[in-house]
C-alpha cells in the first residue's frame, strides 16, 4: 500500500489538498481511501456530505472515513484508563475530572494514527491518503513511537519487575491501586501497535509526506521546521504544495503589493525546500467543496504527474555522531566544490551552489552549536558542529 500523509499549519488547506489528492489517485485507477487523524475532522465538510464511522464511497474508486476515536480508544486504552481512574479516585480527584484526566492529551490523535496500520493490514486499498493533524502535532505524533521505544526498551522491564516486588508490600500498607500484569500487558500491546505504525510510516518507499503551505512568512517558517524534524525522525517529504496563490487574472492595483510579497515568499519556498518539487494551486474564486471542485484542484496540482508516485527520492538531511561532534549531512547531487558557498545566519545554514541557494533550518540539537568544519564529497555536504554548545 502507498501511504500519503498530508499536513500543514492549521488553515492552509491541508484537508482540501488531501481530498483532492485522493480523488486524483482514484481517477488514475488506484483503489484509494482517505482518512483523517485531525481531531477537528473536516473531510465530510470538504466533500459536502455526511460521513459515518465506517468507510463510505464518495467517488468511483474512493472511500472516505472519519475515525471513531472513542471506539478505538476503548480498544487500545481501556485497561490502562481503568487503572488510571482507580489511582485518580484514590487520590481524591473528582469523578468527572478523573474521567477526563485518564485520557492523555493527544491520545485520540495517536489512536487515529494506529488506524493507518489497520488499512495496511486489510489490503483493500492501493493508496491511503491521510489528512493529518496540523504540523506541530503531526511531528509529535510521528515521533511518539521513538520516545516510547526508549521507555519500553530500558525502563519497562525494570518497572515491571519492581512492580511485582513492591505490589505485595504496598498492598499491606496502602490501598493505592497498583498496576497489575493486565495493565502492563495492555501497555505493551499499545506500544507494539505504535511500533508497527512507526515501521510502516518510516518506510520511505511506501510512505511520504506532502506539506501544504501558503505564501505567508509564518506558515513557511513552520513548514520548514516541520520538514527538518520529519527528516530527522526518518520520514520523507516528497513534495510541497504552495496553496492559495494570487491568480494572474487578478489585475486590480489594490493587489499589486500582495502580488509582490507573494513572489518573494514563493522564492523563499523554492529555496527553503529545494530540491523538493513545488506543486502550485491558485486562490479559488469560491469554497472548494464537493467532488467536482476538489477533483479540479487535484488536476491543477498534479497535471500529468502520477499523484501516487514518490515525487522526490532524496533524503533532505541527516544528523550523525562524529565522535563527540555532530555532523549534518545534506544531499547536494551534482554539486561542484568550486561553486559551493556556505554561511550561517541565526538558526539557518545557508548553502549556495552556483545560482541555486538552499536555506536549511537547523534543529534544536544543532542551533546552539558552533560549526567547526565542512566538506563536500560524492554529492554530500558534511557540516560538523562542535561536540557541545558554548557556555
Amino acid at each position: 500500500m502507498r501511504i500519503l500523509l498530508v499536513t500543514g499549519k492549521g488553515g492552509v488547506g491541508k484537508t482540501t489538498t488531501a481530498a483532492a489528492t485522493a480523488l486524483s489517485c482514484a481517477a488514475a485507477g488506484y483503489r484509494t481511501a482517505v482518512v483523517s487523524t485531525d481531531p477537528a475532522h473536516s473531510l465530510a465538510d470538504a466533500f459536502g456530505i455526511s460521513l459515518g464511522v465506517e468507510p463510505e464511497m464518495v467517488a468511483p474508486g474512493l472511500s472516505a472515513h472519519q475515525i471513531d476515536t472513542r471506539t478505538r480508544l476503548e480498544e487500545s486504552w481501556g485497561e490502562i484508563r481503568d487503572w488510571l481512574l482507580e489511582v485518580l479516585t484514590w487520590a481524591g480527584v473528582d469523578a468527572v475530572e478523573a474521567e477526563e484526566l485518564s485520557i492523555l492529551p493527544g491520545l485520540d490523535e495517536v489512536v487515529s494514527l494506529i488506524e493507518v496500520e489497520r488499512y495496511a493490514s486489510a489490503g483493500d486499498s492501493d493508496v491511503l491518503v491521510v489528512d493529518c493533524a496540523p504540523t506541530a502535532e503531526t511531528v509529535r505524533l510521528l515521533s511518539l513511537p521513538d520516545v516510547l521505544g526508549w521507555y519500553m526498551q530500558r525502563l519497562f522491564p525494570a518497572t515491571r519487575r519492581l512492580n511485582r516486588l513492591a505490589a505485595p508490600v504496598l498492598g499491606r500498607i496502602s490501598d493505592l491501586p497498583v498496576a497489575d500484569d493486565a495493565v502492563f500487558g495492555a501497555t505493551r500491546r499499545f506500544y507494539d501497535r505504535l511500533e508497527r505504525v512507526r515501521d510502516l510510516l518510516s518506510d520511505t518507499s511506501r510512505t511520504t509526506v506532502r506539506l501544504v503551505v501558503n505564501p505567508e512568512r509564518m506558515v513557511i517558517a513552520e513548514a520548514r521546521r516541520t520538514a527538518t524534524y520529519l527528516s530527522l525522525f526518518g520520514y520523507r517529504v516528497d513534495a510541497v504544495v504552495a496553496n492559495r496563490l494570487l491568480p494572474d487574472a487578478v489585475r486590480d492595483p489594490w493587489f499589486d503589493r500582495w502580488r509582490t510579497v507573494q513572489a518573494e515568499h514563493l522564492t523563499t519556498i523554492e529555496e527553503g525546500f529545494a530540491p523538493l518539487p513545488i506543486l502550485r494551486a491558485e486562490l479559488a474564486p469560491g469554497e472548494l467543496i464537493g467532488v467536482v471542485a476538489l477533483a479540479e484542484l487535484g488536476r491543477t496540482l498534479y497535471g500529468d504527474l502520477d499523484p501516487a508516485a514518490v515525487l522526490h527520492e532524496g533524503t533532505p538531511l541527516r544528523i550523525v555522531a562524529d565522535g563527540a561532534d555532530l555532523q549534518l549531512q545534506v544531499d547536494l547531487p551534482f554539486a561542484d566544490r568550486g561553486e559551493l558557498d556556505l554561511a550561517r545566519r541565526d538558526d539557518e545554514l545557508l548553502v549556495r551552489v552556483g545560482p541555486y541557494r538552499r536555506a536549511v533550518m537547523l534543529p534544536d540539537s544543532l542551533r546552539h552549536r558552533t560549526v567547526v568544519a565542512a566538506r563536500l564529497a560524492d554529492g554530500m555536504l558534511e557540516v560538523t558542529f562542535a561536540g557541545s554548545p558554548p557556555t
